[in-house]
């Protein structure tokens, strides 16, 4: 299945440093991983949020995973239908990165203003 990831600048820079192969792991105040399922709705968290925050950037991400795997977790609706994620807990991102399929792309980037 294909996904998306809403991220900034410090998650895309360890993704990078990975070679676009895996999502590093979360920090111990994050419980979930949460890919999304539509890309519009990844465009709006990177372009609405992460443009908010310092470094002021957002990028999308686009990347399959195994829909076997995938099928073991709930998606989950956080707003409209278009708002739909799945929530891989932390100690299983590990895991889900050994599903990922080929490589973590870059398809959109968004610059917000430094104020």
């Amino acid at each position: 299945m294909k996904l998306y990831r809403p991220v900034g600048q410090k998650e895309f820079d360890l993704i990078e440093k990975s070679g676009y192969t895996e999502f590093p792991p979360r920090l111990d105040w994050q419980p979930i991983f949460y890919p999304v399922i539509y890309e519009d709705y990844a465009r709006q968290i990177a372009s609405e949020w992460n443009t908010k925050v310092p470094e002021y950037v957002g990028y999308v991400l686009e990347f399959e995973v195994d829909d076997e795997y995938l099928s073991q977790f709930q998606i989950h609706t956080v707003g409209t239908s278009r708002h739909q994620e799945y929530w891989i807990p932390s100690e299983e991102l590990s895991e889900f990165n050994k599903h990922i399929s080929g490589f973590i792309k870059v398809i959109n980037k968004f610059v917000g203003d430094k104020k």
